[in-house]
């Protein structure tokens, strides 16, 4: 009988077929260095100490042995740190060979796949992806069983400014708004209409016609200025050989105007005055 694919073909095709499960010190656990989620809410760790102390962990850890005694975890940090709150002495695990760079497209694979990432943590698993593991997007989406478009529009949260990033993370906008954002494309802006859409409470509909009529906004173009007739332009030349060319003539839509003359001292304009008089 065929196998049937795993999820994403992510982690389970990352580290091949299930080995036997160990009962593994809990003390002689350490983390993932590599852990690419940043925060774990302590209410929602504190729940699952509680189903740990009932029923035990469900399912095993995942670890890497470093030391003749001593495990370095790939998969499973929030299930490790519940077990420690819940007093554990020992946790189920599975024992891997993994370098480096395999241990971290392993942890963030099961961090995308399994954890409850926001959406940022998410985006930025899949630049680490990019940037430390040099996955394409293609293989991105084969690993984490996501299409290709979706991970494109996670990557492009990031180009968002930081300050609606964080807005994401706390949930004071959702992604639809982000995204809707996105079609700004100018920062300062983005950033006005998050600010509208977290003090007025703005739905991801009400932004994106935001958004679509500042879009359809024409833009005001500087009027030409006019071209000054032949009489302004031999008035200016013959007044601007006594003031250094520093004479300007301004005409108004009615036919009148004005002229405006820079002097350096009173010695130009009695030059100019004697002239006249001559």
């Amino acid at each position: 009988m065929a196998k049937r694919a795993a999820l994403g073909r992510g982690l389970g095709a990352l580290l091949g077929n299930p080995a036997a499960i160990n009962e593994i010190p809990i003390d002689r656990i350490v983390p993932n260095p590599y852990q690419p989620r940043a925060t774990f809410d302590p209410e929602a760790l504190e729940e699952l100490a509680s189903s740990i102390r009932s029923l035990g962990i469900i399912q095993p850890l995942t670890l890497r042995q470093i030391e003749p005694d001593k495990y370095q975890i790939i998969s499973g940090e929030r299930r490790y740190r519940a077990a420690l709150a819940a007093g554990l002495n020992s946790v189920p695990a599975y024992i891997r060979q993994a370098d480096d760079a395999a241990m971290l497209e392993m942890a963030i694979v099961e961090n995308i796949q399994r954890e409850d990432l926001d959406a940022i943590e998410t985006a930025l698993s899949f630049q680490r992806l990019i940037d430390e593991c040099n996955l394409t997007q293609e293989a991105m989406a084969l690993r984490v069983g996501k299409k290709r478009a979706t991970i494109t529009n996670y990557l492009r949260l990031l180009k968002l400014p930081d300050e609606i990033q964080k807005a994401i993370k706390l949930g004071k906008i959702s992604v639809g708004h982000a995204k809707a954002l996105l079609g700004a494309e100018d920062p300062a802006l983005q950033r006005r209409l998050c600010e509208n859409v977290i003090r007025n409470d703005w739905s991801v509909r009400q932004l994106e016609q935001k958004v679509q009529a500042l879009a359809q906004k024409p833009v005001s173009k500087p009027s030409e200025k006019k071209k000054a007739p032949a009489l302004f332009q031999t008035l200016t030349e013959r007044i601007g050989r006594h003031f250094d060319g520093k004479v300007s003539v301004r005409q108004n839509e009615n036919g009148g105007g004005s002229i405006t003359i820079r002097f350096d001292n009173p010695q130009q304009v009695e030059e100019f005055l004697k002239d006249l008089n001559r």
